[in-house]
């Protein structure tokens, strides 16, 4: 297994700093998510490395500093990967 993950784009996260992979349509729907996203965008915590509509994303936190990942790829082919 590779110490890096491949998330879309020209995009590559540590492995050791992903924090959990989600799918965007289904946790959305919580109001908490929603506002963690909207708090992380405010902040310029949020990375776009999807190329077309989001369906993913990846929380990574890496020597204190915390992104968000916005991927086209889905949950289970980043799981794969």
């Amino acid at each position: 297994m590779t110490d890096y993950l491949h998330i879309g784009g020209q995009h590559v996260v540590r492995r050791s700093a992903v924090s959990g992979i989600f799918d965007i349509d289904n946790t959305t729907s919580a109001k908490s998510t929603r506002e963690m996203l909207a708090r992380a965008e405010k902040n310029g915590e949020v990375v776009n490395a999807a190329e077309d509509l989001p369906r993913s994303f990846i929380l990574c936190e890496e020597d204190g500093t915390r992104r968000v990942y916005l991927s086209q790829l889905s949950p289970a082919a980043l799981s794969r990967r």
